[in-house]
């Protein structure tokens, strides 16, 4: 016999043992999706291996071995693989893009630069540099409420211009 012929034989035969393959793989799998894939990943290898099978030995038993096997491994690599504990990416904080927070950055300098000097030097102190009001009225040389008046018509005069 050919080895062609050999192969057409053997390819027939595995056809007609399908149905015993997915008998055998419910011992394995419940799931008919399950069952498929396997029963599938059987006959891929048993297709791509058709070179090993030794002649007068049964090619039930030669394909039930390979699908026992591929079970065993797909099952020995499940049981070391650990589902569930790296956090899953969507539950990940999401990082915000930095290009609209440098360019409001940005606007906010160039509207602070145009602030009236008096509101924009309480504004620095205040909000930049981060003094107290009582300091930065010692060093306006005024009250500190003129000082909370000037940071506060600062204030809206950029709420203004920024929207």
């Amino acid at each position: 016999m050919s080895p062609i012929q050999r192969q057409r034989r053997i390819e027939a035969e595995l056809v007609e043992l399908m149905p015993a393959l997915r008998k055998f793989a419910r011992r394995f799998h419940a799931s008919p999706n399950d069952i498929d894939d396997l029963v599938q990943e059987t006959c891929l290898k048993a297709l791509s291996n058709l070179e090993k099978f030794e002649e007068g030995t049964r090619l039930k038993s030669w394909l039930f071995t390979i699908m026992r096997n591929s079970f065993c491994t797909k099952f020995g690599l499940a049981k070391r693989e650990r589902v569930g504990i790296e956090a899953n990416v969507a539950e990940r904080p999401s990082v915000p893009p930095t290009q609209d927070w440098v360019v409001r950055g940005h606007e906010l300098e160039d509207a602070i630069g145009r602030l009236p000097e008096r509101y924009r030097i309480a504004i620095d102190l205040i909000f930049i540099q981060g003094v107290s009001y009582e300091i930065a009225a010692s060093q306006c040389d005024c009250p500190v409420g003129t000082v909370k008046s000037r940071v506060n018509r600062g204030r809206q005069q950029l709420a203004r211009e920024l929207g």
